[in-house]
């Protein structure tokens, strides 16, 4: 009988890898759009169709991961392969993710150094973009009526979304956020003293490091300072833009400012972690092993924070003033969603194909239960087929 127990246990986990490993490799090839994007596609696959977890613990597990550096749609795969399949779901999910955009990158960089451009790909795109939209959407709804449980959270949010327009940096936006909900809700327990279990995890920023110039180029080098910015960087790829550029423009001079802007467009453009940009810039530098080596450096901090952020989040909770401060954060982190949202409505919606395609979309996700990645793969070839008509 304990035999037979343990071999249906073992079979469990061994579904849940393979469950976990077909739904990772699925996104990373399909999930356009940025971490907002991705992070709406795993919302609807794990909450809504799996039941893998609840809208709680999903936002519970999306404000803690803003919390940490490194790219937070990875970081979100890796966590709910980690709680659906166990610790090898960690390395499996995550790897799935990231390896699609890997080998897309990896062929692009091939084409650029064989070719010295780009092939076209904003056809596809055009069409991929207001689809996205209407994804992102959805899920902030459906988080929103979650999160924001009272006009103090809606007030914080609201908050939040104004000063993301001022430019103010993201992670101080989600530790003001979780703070200002935190102490407003917790007032009465301030002005009784009552301070127990009072504690705000401070987020350990970090500039890169200076340096003396490197003459020339290596792999252990390439390695290293990917894993340097892996571990410290927050934000979008505009920020990953900033810090590439002070390292190797600047500091190593392996880049040219005109190879760094063709890195970042690919990693835009192409599905899955737009942090494969690393990729891009080791294959033009060092080849297939520059490549694999930039792609290590720069996702295994990842990998390593989520694994020791995993027995934290449900502490938090335990907490009082922890869990009222990760409260706050979840509803930063959904303004934060929704800004970058509007900003790539702005950028997207720009003719009437790009509205026509966004409203239908519109309507079949908030009506149907339509999977999501048939409406990337919809978008993609409506954009492919314009181009083919239009020319452009």
């Amino acid at each position: 009988m304990c035999g037979n127990r343990k071999g249906e246990e073992h079979e469990s986990r061994q579904g849940h890898l393979a469950e976990v490993a077909a739904l990772f490799l699925r996104l990373g090839t399909t999930a356009f759009g940025g971490p907002a994007a991705h992070i709406a596609m795993m919302h609807d696959e794990v909450v809504k169709r799996r039941n893998w977890l609840s809208e709680q613990q999903f936002l519970d597990l999306l404000g803690a991961t803003n919390l940490i550096p490194g790219p937070n749609s990875t970081e979100m795969a890796i966590h709910l392969s980690l709680l659906r399949a166990g610790w090898p779901g960690l390395i499996v999910g995550g790897v799935c993710f990231i390896l699609p955009a890997m080998c897309i990158v990896t062929a692009l960089a091939w084409a650029y150094v064989a070719y010295g451009s780009l092939p076209a790909v904003g056809g596809l795109l055009d069409g991929v973009k207001p689809v996205m939209i209407a994804i992102v959407a959805k899920a902030l709804w459906d988080l929103g009526r979650k999160a924001v449980k009272n006009r103090l959270a809606a007030a914080v949010g609201a908050a939040v979304l104004a000063l993301t327009f001022l430019h103010i940096n993201e992670i101080a936006l989600l530790g003001l956020g979780g703070a200002a909900y935190a102490l407003a809700s917790n007032a009465r327990r301030l002005r009784a003293g009552r301070l127990h279990g009072l504690g705000l995890p401070l987020a350990a920023l970090g500039a890169p490091a200076a340096g003396a110039a490197v003459s020339s180029f290596s792999l252990s080098g390439l390695f290293f300072t990917f894993l340097k910015i892996g571990s410290v960087l927050y934000g979008s790829g505009y920020v990953l833009l900033a810090f590439m550029r002070a390292d190797f423009v600047e500091r190593l001079g392996w880049l040219t400012d005109q190879q760094l802007i063709d890195a970042i467009a690919v990693g835009q453009v192409t599905p899955g972690p737009v942090f494969t940009t690393a990729t891009f810039v080791g294959y033009v530098l060092g080849g297939v092993p520059g490549g694999i080596a930039a792609t290590l450096g720069i996702f295994l901090p990842s990998f390593v924070f989520v694994a020791l952020l995993h027995r934290l989040i449900p502490k938090l909770r335990e907490s009082v003033w922890l869990g009222s401060l990760l409260d706050g954060v979840n509803v930063a982190s959904l303004a934060l969603m929704a800004a970058v949202t509007v900003q790539l409505g702005r950028a997207s919606l720009v003719g009437p194909m790009s509205v026509a395609l966004a409203l239908v979309s519109a309507v079949l996700v908030f009506r149907t239960r339509v999977n999501t990645t048939w409406l990337v793969v919809g978008g993609a070839l409506v954009g492919w087929a314009r181009t083919l008509v239009c020319g452009a």
